[in-house]
């Protein structure tokens, strides 16, 4: 798809520029006469002169970009405007920042452009005689600022105890994306893709199971992070990291990188944080692994888009125990700009340039427990709450690992409750499905009533895959009506709004009632009175505004 019409940018530079005149400066006195003459009854008001030999300095440019401490040292970035351009000395893989810092909005479209990472605070790995600060740095952004990445493992990391503080408004909101998307970085002329860039890492103190009972005990729970290692987990599920509020996650990710198999990076990876942080109003797109991934911890999100992304747009892993309400999915495809280099089960794969695919495995890909067994017994598989969601599927097989673009995928004994859920799918001549259970102890789940949906809507052409009932017996449709409280349509016909992302209200084809969710937590679950992630009836919302500002923004 064209995406370079959005997000080029003017090349015009424009500093702040200061006038300034140095040495004496010689002013002749005058005499205002204001004297009356017979003749015309004018008042003349003379001009004051200048001396023409008093010499004018030139426009002194003043440096916009942010400057830090580094070894004893400040240092800054470069001002090219219309964008500060920041080196390894001033951040990267091997420099962790551990004092406050701040990045504004820049003029003429300029953006903070680094070659490097972003480390907030010192990753601490707690058995090897280091101690976590729990009262870290924090990364401020500010509305309408721009962050651009030259490298495909340049990353933002927020470490235990640090913090990012990202809140855009509807009208100015952050931006994290490839430096590709400005012509005078793209050196290669290629334009801006998946993969370009590491993505966001936020490590919490919030409870994983991938710690035993016996590490939280000891404060030794230090969990590996996915893609670039550091460590994240501890007792304290009401934590916060910092908020992320009305921001863009472009082109970020990457499948399995060079340098090791299955080591992922997502757009946004939340580990373990804690319900203290809010991830509200976003836009996830074009990602080479997932949109967001949650490793146990209870953050909430809301408000939020994830669009032609590789892998799956919301994945819950290791007791994530959080809410979601108004989440829009949209798979895609993609005509690849340059070829990426990656690795699958140990061997090396290159997708060459030119080569079009669909993007998008699960809309949701959901497992409740990374560890097993009677050590790992104090934090319950992933169980969290999520309505009014809408995943629009394709008829392909993604682009880089040739798997299924599904609405969901349910797996490792997940538990959770859906309200609301519209799940579409209209073509299905490739043999793809809405609904997988990929383990039996996923569908253990479901027959017992851990695991069920609530006044949604299968609209598919293919409902379930590998059967129609489950292996211990029972019927997956009848599981998902819910005792006709959800509703199975066998097709995608009528469902959307005529732009493809609302629900149509009007609708002959849905005959049940949405759950209004007032028997739900009041203090995040909104009252609502549609089915579906967006409701047509709505064009006036902040959130109507959002979904369709995010999907033109793909569509130039």
């Amino acid at each position: 798809m064209k995406l370079s019409g959005l997000f080029k940018v003017s090349l015009v530079a424009s500093a702040l520029v200061l006038a300034g005149c140095g040495g004496d400066i010689k002013v002749t006195p005058t005499v205002n006469d204001s004297s009356v003459t017979n003749s015309n009854n004018t008042t003349t008001n003379p001009t004051t002169p200048t001396d023409p030999t008093t010499p004018v300095e030139p426009p002194v440019t003043v440096n916009p970009c942010t400057a830090r401490t580094v070894a004893g040292n400040e240092v800054q970035g470069a001002f090219e405007a219309p964008h500060c351009v920041y080196g390894t000395d001033f951040a990267g893989k091997t420099l962790e920042i551990e004092e406050d810092i701040t990045f504004a909005a820049l003029a003429d479209n300029g953006a903070h452009v680094f070659d490097g990472a972003i480390q907030m605070g010192k990753d601490c790995k707690t058995t090897s005689g280091c101690t976590v600060e729990a009262n870290g740095p924090t990364l401020n952004i500010e509305a309408g600022a721009t962050l651009a990445f030259k490298s495909g493992e340049a990353i933002v990391r927020i470490g235990r105890g640090a913090k990012i503080n990202a809140i855009g408004t509807a009208q100015a909101p952050i931006t994290f994306t490839s430096a590709n998307v400005y012509s005078e970085f793209d050196i290669a002329e290629t334009g801006a893709q998946f993969a370009d860039w590491g993505g966001i890492i936020i490590n919490g103190f919030g409870l994983t199971n991938q710690c035993t009972n016996a590490e939280r005990a000891a404060n030794t729970c230090n969990a590996e992070a996915e893609g670039i290692i550091s460590h994240f987990g501890g007792k304290n599920n009401a934590d916060s990291s910092g908020n992320i509020k009305f921001a863009n996650i472009w082109y970020a990710g990457s499948g399995p990188r060079e340098g090791g198999d299955g080591d992922d990076l997502n757009s946004l990876t939340l580990n373990g944080v804690g319900s203290g942080s809010t991830f509200d109003y976003l836009h996830v797109h074009q990602g080479f692994d997932d949109g967001i991934e949650f490793f146990g911890g209870a953050a909430n999100i809301k408000h939020i888009v994830v669009t032609d992304t590789q892998d799956d747009a919301i994945d819950i892993d290791a007791g994530w125990q959080g809410n979601a309400q108004f989440i829009f999915v949209k798979h895609g495809t993609v005509t690849t700009k340059k070829a990426v280099t990656y690795f699958d089960e140990g061997e090396e794969k290159t997708i060459p340039a030119g080569s079009e695919g669909f993007m998008g495995n699960n809309g949701f890909e959901t497992d409740g427990q990374k560890g097993k067994g009677d050590e790992y017994s104090e934090v319950p598989a992933s169980n969290p709450i999520i309505a009014n969601v809408t995943v629009v599927t394709t008829d392909g097989k993604s682009i880089r690992d040739n798997s299924s673009s599904q609405a969901a995928k349910f797996d490792d004994a997940i538990e959770g409750m859906y309200y609301n859920a519209l799940f579409v799918k209209a073509q299905g001549d490739n043999g793809t499905d809405c609904i997988e259970f990929k383990k039996e102890s996923a569908e253990e789940k479901a027959v017992a009533g851990k695991l069920m949906f609530n006044s949604s809507v299968l609209a598919c052409v293919n409902n379930f895959k590998v059967g129609e009932n489950f292996v211990s017996g029972g019927s997956k449709a009848e599981w998902f009506a819910n005792g006709g409280s959800s509703l199975i349509l066998n097709s995608g016909e009528g469902v959307l709004a005529a732009n493809g992302f609302a629900t149509n209200t009007a609708s002959t084809e849905v005959t049940i009632a949405a759950n209004d969710l007032s028997g739900l937590d009041a203090s995040f679950f909104e009252q609502v009175d549609h089915i579906g992630a967006v409701s047509d009836t709505d064009t006036s919302s902040e959130w109507y505004k959002w979904v369709q500002k995010s999907l033109a923004a793909i569509a130039n």
